[in-house]
Formats: structure tokens, C-alpha cells, sequence
């Protein structure tokens, strides 16, 4: 059989059957759709996750031996050589004063901006400029304990100083129960040396094991351990994410090639005597199975193509939705959402087309 009438077989099928054709086509269209989707989202799914992660605030904490003396005078820009140009870090001194209301509460030397940058997830009304030598930020329960949040009056070691609040924090946590302060005038008043350095380490579990090296190295007399519950949880959320993609294109994959199937299978019943006539002109076994998975063929590429489109513009919606941030389309998704949908329709093809090796075109020809 020429390739002229080969393909002249291949269009009248497809449009003569065109409900049958559109069925498949639909179906092999949602399967290259949802695979381009998952795999665009997988190529930028873990740089995302960790950004959100990072949201979450520290996931290392340098600690001083010795907290009544503190760190090293240069602990934190040893501590930021060491964790990395992309990192973040803040440094925080703590003491117990009493409010004019003589209530004791936790005071913390601070840098207001690496706080802002290191804990974005704080829920604070308004930041302290780091120019306010005087100011103040006050925990939600903190700010209870006060008189006057615009005239906060402290006293540590019988040495008072008074601060102006300039905005409030709430995170639901122990930092509702402090009062942060510039760390100058932290350490001028109390003359206490910062005993905590918070890191944070973009990347998973590895990155930050790897970055823990090398604050070791570079702090020996200082304790620095990884806050388990944010590395770990973030790593068992990033190891299910892609299961579930896994799964999802899996479970998708095989709907698709059983929706397929059926189509096909059906499209083998109706077209038996057209079959059988070709096979008694001398049609052979093989051209016949080559002609019918071409046809299956022909339907997968047209689902690529309709698929890479509508998959790349979810990816893109759903990346803007849950991380704010615009994934583009990436052709090297391409042959991987090829390959799937090739394999999908021959699977699909082969099987109903064994059918044909029993076929007697004679007796059906006849009718029986």
C-alpha cells in the first residue's frame, strides 16, 4: 500500500469519524495538558517551596556557651561569612526589666531591619526605623504591661531608660511577651553582649546540614543547631509534593490510556469489513497495525500540542494563586509530555488492534 493512499485512509478515517477522533483527542489533550502543567510547576517546585519556607523565619540558631557573656564583638559577621551571600541573619540580646507598672518583662536588642528580613511572617503595624536610636516594638501582651506605649519607662539594674513605642507585633508566640529595642541602646543600658544569632539558609535538609558545617567551623565556642521542626517539616512536605505529582500525572496517565482504549477499541469494531476488504486486496498484517497506530499517532500529537498550551497557562495561574510568583512555559517539557502521550496511544492502539490477526475477511465479508 503507497503512503498517498495510506494517508488518504488516515484523513477519511479521522474525519468521517470525527466523535470517535474527538473523543480521543480530548482525552489525549487532558493528559499532555495536566502532565505540562505538573512538570512545569515541578522544574521551579522546590526553588518556591523554600521561598515560601523562608518566610517562616529561622531555620539555624547560633547560641553563645556562656549567654551571661554572650557572643564575640564580630560573632555576626562571621556568622553572615559563613551562612552564605543569600542567607539571613539577625542578632538578638535578651534581659529581664521591670515596666513602670513593675511588672517584670523579656527586653531584646535587636537590628529592626535584618528582623524584618529575617521574619516576614510577623505580624507588625508599624517597623521601627533603624535611625529611631529610642524606639521601640512592642509584643501584644508586652504592650499590656506598660503605662504608656508612646512612653515606654524601663528599669534593669536599677539604670532606667525610657523609649517610644512605635508599633505593635503580634505573632501568637513568645515574641507577644517582648519588647524589642535597637541594639545599641540595648547594650549601652544593659551592658549585655548579643547571645543569639537567627539564621536563615535557603535550600532543604542539605543546605542547611551543610551550612551548620561551617558556622561550626567558623563559631567553635558557640552552639549552633537547626530548629528541627521547620528543616524537617520542610523536607517531608517538598518529599510528599512530588509523590503527589508523580501520582497525579500516574493516576491521569492511566484514565486517559483507558478512555483511549475504549475509543479505539470501538473505532476497530465499526471499521472490521473495511479490514477485511483491505486484507483481501492484499493488505498485510503490519500495514494494517501501521495504519491504525499511526492514526492513534496523528491524535496524540494534536493533544501535545493542545495540551503544552492549556498546561503552561494553568502552571501560570496556579503559580500565581499559591506562590505569587509567575512560572513561564518551558518547551523542555516537551518530549517528556511527548514521550507520555505517544506511549498512551499506542498502548491504546496495539491492544485492539490484535484483533485483527483473527480476522477472515471471507466470513466477514459475508456477513457471518
Amino acid at each position: 500500500m503507497s503512503r498517498l493512499s495510506m494517508t488518504a485512509i488516515l484523513r477519511r478515517s479521522l474525519v468521517h469519524r470525527r466523535a470517535r477522533s474527538f473523543s480521543a483527542l480530548i482525552a489525549l489533550t487532558v493528559s499532555a495538558a495536566v502532565a505540562t502543567a505538573l512538570l512545569t510547576l515541578y522544574a521551579d517546585l522546590d526553588s518556591k517551596l523554600h521561598h515560601e519556607f523562608r518566610s517562616f523565619g529561622a531555620n539555624i540558631v547560633v547560641t553563645a556557651e556562656d549567654t551571661t557573656r554572650g557572643l564575640a564583638p564580630d560573632a555576626i559577621e562571621r556568622v553572615r561569612a559563613a551562612a552564605g551571600p543569600d542567607a539571613q541573619a539577625a542578632e538578638f540580646g535578651y534581659a529581664i526589666a521591670t515596666t513602670d507598672r513593675g511588672t517584670p518583662v523579656v527586653v531584646a536588642g535587636t537590628d529592626f531591619a535584618a528582623v524584618r528580613r529575617l521574619n516576614s511572617w510577623w505580624k507588625v503595624d508599624a517597623w521601627p526605623a533603624n535611625t529611631e536610636t529610642q524606639a521601640a516594638l512592642l509584643g501584644q501582651r508586652a504592650a499590656e504591661f506598660v503605662a504608656d506605649e508612646h512612653s515606654v519607662q524601663l528599669k534593669f539594674a536599677d539604670r532606667a531608660i525610657t523609649l517610644r513605642g512605635v508599633g505593635r507585633l503580634h505573632t501568637g508566640g513568645d515574641e507577644d511577651s517582648r519588647i524589642y529595642l535597637p541594639m545599641a541602646a540595648f547594650t549601652t543600658w544593659t551592658g549585655a553582649a548579643p547571645s543569639t544569632i537567627e539564621v536563615q539558609i535557603p535550600g532543604g535538609e542539605a543546605q542547611v546540614e551543610a551550612a551548620i558545617t561551617r558556622l561550626r567551623e567558623a563559631m567553635p565556642t558557640a552552639k549552633v543547631e537547626p530548629v528541627r521542626k521547620l528543616v524537617e517539616g520542610e523536607s517531608r512536605i517538598v518529599d510528599k509534593t512530588h509523590a503527589l505529582m508523580y501520582g497525579a500525572v500516574l493516576l491521569i496517565a492511566l484514565t486517559v490510556a483507558v478512555s483511549v482504549l475504549a475509543t479505539l477499541s470501538a473505532s476497530v469494531l465499526e471499521r472490521r469489513r473495511d479490514f477485511a476488504l483491505m486484507k483481501a486486496l492484499g493488505g498485510s498484517q503490519s500495514t494494517l497495525m501501521a495504519m491504525f497506530l499511526l492514526e492513534a499517532l496523528v491524535l496524540a500529537l494534536g493533544g501535545v500540542v493542545g495540551g503544552f498550551v492549556i498546561g503552561s497557562a494553568a502552571a501560570w495561574t496556579i503559580s500565581q494563586l499559591d506562590f505569587h510568583t509567575a512560572t513561564l512555559p518551558r518547551l523542555g517539557v516537551v518530549p517528556i509530555v511527548l514521550l507520555v502521550n505517544v506511549l498512551i496511544a499506542a498502548f491504546a492502539a496495539l491492544l485492539p488492534v490484535r484483533a485483527l490477526r483473527g480476522l477472515e475477511p471471507a466470513a466477514l465479508l459475508k456477513g457471518e
